[in-house]
């Protein structure tokens, strides 16, 4: 087993069930418009193309426009509300830490490759006590770059001291899918996570519905000879 094999994650829906703050600053900025609250049930597909267009989504939903500025100022507001917040009821994955130790103890190092700002996602990381799991956290502005443009994802393995042929992608929704594929690496669909599309529509390498198939799916990857 090489040092160099590495697992990148996706974090919203992947690591963190981070739906109910997430939601819960959708819902602040859009009372403050005057508009009704978006149920968390029919709001979890609406997370993970970043906050700005969460936010342009929950207006959609009241039929309501907005202008790029009014966009930018709601915005500014919803990441000044969720920094506030941003673990109150976010909480990994049942099953996350138990995988990441077997992992760890067959020489795996992980990342975290997500379209969050990196600097929420260090932060929402720390406070659940996981970010020195990780050998690199990078997000949307990290490289100037969102998934699924490849770029980011090389670049975060990069940073982790890994090498891409030697990579696994972890996801549950449509770029997650996309940039392992534009990378070419395997990729793992999660099935509790947040996407508009089924992710098994999407075709990843390998789907697993609870955290604890994760050290068996990224094992079988391994010995199939999918990354070297």
């Amino acid at each position: 087993m090489t040092s160099a094999r590495t697992v990148v994650f996706d974090l919203d829906g992947t690591l963190v069930d981070t739906a109910p703050d997430l939601i819960n600053a959708l819902n602040f900025v859009l009372d403050r418009e005057g508009l009704p609250p978006v149920p968390l049930h029919s709001a979890r597909n609406m997370i993970g193309a970043g906050a700005r267009r969460l936010i342009e989504r929950g207006l959609e939903l009241e039929g309501r426009f907005a202008s790029v500025e009014d966009v930018t100022r709601l915005t500014g507001d919803f990441i000044d509300y969720y920094a506030a917040h941003i673990a109150e009821f976010s909480r990994p994955f049942e099953g996350l830490e138990g995988a990441l130790d077997d992992l760890q103890s067959q020489g795996y190092r992980f990342a975290v490759c997500t379209n969050k700002l990196e600097w929420l996602s260090k932060l929402l990381l720390e406070q659940l006590g996981l970010s020195s799991r990780f050998s690199a956290i990078c997000g949307a502005d990290t490289f100037g770059v969102s998934k699924p443009d490849p770029a980011i994802l090389q670049q975060t393995v990069a940073r982790a001291g890994g090498h891409l042929p030697s990579t696994i992608m972890v996801g549950d929704a449509g770029p997650d899918i996309g940039v392992a594929r534009r990378a070419g690496i395997p990729v793992i669909g999660v099935e509790f996570g947040y996407t508009d599309v089924p992710i098994a529509d999407l075709k990843p390498d390998r789907l697993i519905s609870h955290m604890r198939e994760l050290s068996a799916a990224v094992q079988s990857l391994t010995l199939q000879g999918n990354i070297k």
